[in-house]
């Protein structure tokens, strides 16, 4: 593969619903260029990108792959994307350093889930130019004039179809370009003529010259269109919709010559802005003569290979044999080779020049959401922001023998995957694995098993409920051994009454002496200890004042040891009477999903015992229901809301206070906790 120049090349990042044949159009591309023999098949993980054995084993892409295609003196990266919600973290990757979005539609299924999901990042979070490509028209039930109607409907009239099809019986006869309206066949004139004049009227909007033209009436030159065109698709103001069925290559010379034709190169932003070392914006040109910058957005750790590094170059250009500055790690890198990437194939160029896609290995410190550049003008990009996962299962490996090995595979994992999250849970000691949804962590442990060779065992997170008093109660502790030599010796009086704090409070009122001072501190901290572990079901014990009020000394006898063993005697003989209660901890939780979802949404909260206490919509027309609800009804909120909202659904979910669980919660999980403890 030749060296390009930053105006030949094009990122374009395919996105969709699963299984609307995204990896298929990439490799369609790549069999019209001849950079690959044949199609492979996704569910034996043949095919050029989906080659990895889990994405074999589930038949659908997993991972973002890289695929440059050579058409036309153009170099077309395609960065190949997950359609299925749990691995929206790769759709994300994807878009984060693509310049055009191509969504892929089901000509049989139409909009699903996926199709809106990709049109919502691309074109309303991204503002990136929106190419659709209607695919597998082949089927005897795919509409492709329903489809592009469903389109308009949905994304609005910027959508506009530059293809027409006709189709006999299951197979297709032929695809026409609008723009070729003349050669259309009779029965489909007075359609090309209708998109047609729709495309001439985007056109005209894109400069002055074109709209005195197209009020004139005069017919718009090759030139004319390519130039509004260009101009339309860069600014949102036209989106193509492309069509074909790219199993038997149909439509895929269309699309690339589309995309080589009016698709933007990076270059053509002019400038990025950067940030500088205490984070002030720098501006830097887009061009191979400014100082390099390149932000990596993916890594993948190999076994044989080590670490590559996936990259996309900012500005300048990155030799083979150079040294780079990572600018977050403050640390130099050595750049042996430089690599573009096609599905698992490592490909060696001599340079990547701005705009360009490719990789680099074995660098030793160098992390997804670093920016390599030079020392002299050190700048770095933001960070990827990633779908937060929000599905948690505690895990520990089935030996004890391979916890390193858990911690070493979790860890390169998410060097791979911003989507997982392992938090080590302090109180209840459980890794806790967080990810998008059981899909996903199904993945991460499937790949922990087969790359790692450690198999885990999950289960559902301890609810970290909490324990407190609504009564004031008081006792005596009092400890006192004798062994024949020096004893033991310990008194105290102690009264529990409940307080706002969240931790205890410990005071004392002690007079005449009766407790030396110097055993104040032994007795708080064995009320301390103790607090850890309450009467009802053992969780920690919070909002209680305990008050040393009176008890005794031996000259001899008395210890640290001994005071702190009555204050747990005192503990244990009054917190029964204080009128212990269990806490539930409560969580604020916003949901998102289209208004449809509303009556659904708002009746499955009820059953969760959530109080809503907000309505309204968000900028995009989306209903949002504020609620709160207990932490322990919604540890799988996650599958379940994707079920009620066929995957449309979002939510956040975070810790908000703590409050007195129903006696029938309460009961039950005083039960559980007697249970697991007889074993």
């Amino acid at each position: 593969m030749r060296d390009y120049l930053a105006n030949e090349i094009r990122n374009v990042t395919v996105v969709g619903h699963s299984g609307a044949g995204k990896s298929t159009v990439i490799e369609a591309c790549l069999s019209k260029t001849k950079a690959i023999d044949r199609f492979g098949k996704n569910n034996d993980g043949t095919t050029a990108l989906n080659f990895d054995p889990e994405e074999g084993k589930r038949g659908i892409s997993v991972y973002c792959h890289l695929a440059p295609v050579e058409w036309k003196n153009r170099k077309i990266n395609f960065i190949d994307t997950p359609g299925y919600m749990d691995y929206e973290g790769e759709e994300t990757t994807g878009l984060a350093v693509g310049d055009t979005a191509l969504i892929v539609v089901s000509g049989k299924e139409g909009i699903e889930a996926g199709t809106e999901r990709a049109w919502k990042e691309a074109a309303l979070h991204r503002n990136l130019p929106v190419i659709f490509f209607v695919n597998k028209l082949d089927d005897e039930n795919a509409d492709y004039d329903k489809v592009v109607a469903d389109l308009r409907d949905k994304f609005g009239t910027t959508v506009v179809p530059f293809e027409l099809v006709k189709k006999a019986g299951a197979k297709i006869a032929g695809t026409y370009s609008v723009l070729d309206k003349d050669n259309a066949p009779a029965e489909l004139a007075d359609k090309a003529e209708e998109y047609y004049a729709e495309i001439a009227e985007a056109v005209a909007s894109t400069d002055e010259e074109l709209m005195e033209k197209f009020f004139m009436e005069e017919p718009f030159t090759e030139e004319d269109l390519q130039k509004g065109l260009s101009i339309g698709i860069r600014s949102g103001d036209i989106r193509p919709v492309l069509c074909g069925c790219a199993s038997d290559l149909t439509g895929v010379e269309s699309l690339m010559d589309l995309i080589a034709l009016y698709c933007p190169a990076y270059c053509e932003k002019g400038t990025v802005k950067a940030l500088g070392a205490k984070d002030e914006e720098v501006v830097l040109n887009t061009t191979p003569e400014e100082a390099f910058s390149a932000f990596v957005f993916k890594t993948i750790v190999d076994p044989f290979v080590g670490k590559i590094s996936y990259l996309k170059v900012m500005s300048g250009e990155l030799s083979g044999d150079s040294q780079v500055y990572n600018s977050k790690k403050e640390s130099n890198e050595k750049i042996s080779a430089v690599y573009v990437i096609n599905g698992k194939q490592q490909i060696g160029v001599t340079k990547l020049s701005t705009g360009d896609i490719g990789a680099v290995v074995k660098l030793s410190s160098t992390d997804t959401n670093d920016t390599l550049c030079t020392k002299g003008k050190a700048v770095h990009f933001p960070s990827i922001e990633y779908p937060e996962p929000m599905l948690g299962y505690a895990i520990r490996p089935k030996t004890k023998a391979d916890e390193d090995k858990l911690s070493i595979g979790i860890r390169n994992l998410m060097q791979e995957d911003g989507t997982i999250k392992l938090v080590n849970n302090a109180e209840t000691h459980e890794q806790v694995l967080y990810g998008i949804g059981d899909q996903h962590i199904d993945l991460i442990l499937s790949k922990l098993k087969a790359k790692y060779k450690v198999e885990v065992i999950t289960e559902e997170p301890t609810v970290q409920y909490r324990e407190t008093i609504r009564g004031t109660a008081q006792a005596q502790g009092k400890y006192k051994k004798q062994n024949g030599g020096a004893g033991q010796y310990g008194d105290v009086w102690v009264r529990f009454e409940p307080t706002d704090s969240d931790e205890m409070v410990f005071a004392e009122e002690v007079f005449g002496g009766a407790v030396p001072k110097q055993y104040f501190p032994p007795v708080e901290q064995g009320l301390r200890d103790c607090m850890e572990k309450g009467p009802l079901a053992g969780y920690k014990v919070v909002g209680v004042k305990a008050v040393l009020y009176d008890g005794s000394y031996h000259p001899v006898d008395s210890k640290e040891v001994a005071f702190k063993e009555a204050a747990r005697l005192a503990y244990n003989a009054a917190m029964p009477n204080a009128k212990p209660t269990l806490l539930e901890p409560i969580g604020k939780v916003t949901v998102t999903a289209p208004e449809s979802y509303t009556g659904t949404l708002m009746g499955d909260m009820t059953k969760r015992r959530g109080i809503i206490l907000d309505m309204g919509f968000n900028d995009e027309g989306e209903q949002r229901i504020i609620a709160e609800v207990p932490m322990a009804e919604m540890m799988t909120y996650a599958t379940e809301l994707r079920a009620m909202t066929q995957g449309r659904g979002r939510y956040h979910l975070a810790f908000d206070r703590y409050q007195s669980a129903p006696k029938e919660v309460a009961d039950k999980v005083i039960a559980d906790s007697k249970a697991k403890a007889k074993g």
